[in-house]
């Protein structure tokens, strides 16, 4: 197994298959397991360490892997039925097989055109699209407040960060924050706006974000609360 590349396999726990996905690093000192919300049970090797001794980390810690694995929101997939969150708002997704023109929204429901198999790329890809014209257009409105401008605004299926600013002011975002309410949203994006002129989190660097966006405290407790559903959804 190379570094940076993960190999998932099937490991027995408490009496049930889980996926355990095993990456090595090279920045890595020592072996660490972790249950992420997107990813499952996570296995970090160090170069050296071998497959064996990360599934002793595991079996050793099997009940807390369980009990953290139970207490995940459950997965919201693609398929017809499903209600998609859309800037917070419950949106059905509607399978249209004789349409045309990939997923579309329309109030209060996602239209997918096209055979089912295709149906979860389409509507991933619409939100994207969706996450990519909002999110872009927030950030240039916010960087016009103080003169500022991102290089480019990127949308990225991050899993440890809703956001991101690149000392070249290249701004990223993760396309689920489509998903969150608008005053989430308006947090994310300020925040990162702010480190346009901040590349830190000091005291002048809250001050610009707060500034930019009236919703730090309720967006930062709406994400502790609701972080790990955003991350189940596709």
């Amino acid at each position: 197994m190379s570094a940076g590349v993960d190999v998932t396999e099937l490991v027995p726990v408490q009496g049930a298959l889980i996926a355990v996905a095993f990456r090595r690093s090279a920045r890595a000192r020592r072996i660490s397991l972790r249950v992420d919300p997107a990813r499952g049970v996570v296995i970090t090797l160090p170069v050296r360490a071998s497959r064996r001794a990360g599934l002793d980390l595991l079996h050793a810690h099997e009940r807390w892997v369980s009990e953290r694995l139970e207490a995940l929101p459950a997965m919201l997939a693609f398929k017809p039925g499903a209600l998609v969150p859309l800037c917070g708002v419950a949106h059905e997704i509607v399978a249209v097989p004789g349409g045309r023109g990939g997923a579309w929204i329309e109030p209060g429901r996602i239209l997918v055109s096209g055979e089912p198999e295709f149906l979860p790329r389409r509507v991933a890809d619409c939100l994207k699209r969706q996450a990519r014209a909002r999110l872009t257009a927030l950030a240039a409105r916010k960087g016009e407040t103080l003169a500022l401008r991102p290089r480019a605004v990127r949308i990225k299926d991050t899993r440890s960060r809703w956001g991101s600013c690149a000392p070249d002011g290249t701004l990223a975002f993760c396309w689920r924050l489509i998903c969150a309410p608008d005053l989430v949203q308006d947090y994310v994006v300020a925040h990162e706006v702010a480190h346009l002129r901040h590349m830190n989190h000091g005291p002048l660097f809250w001050a610009l974000t707060e500034q930019l966006t009236p919703h730090r405290q309720e967006a930062t407790a709406w994400l502790t609360r609701h972080g790990a559903s955003l991350l189940r959804i596709g």
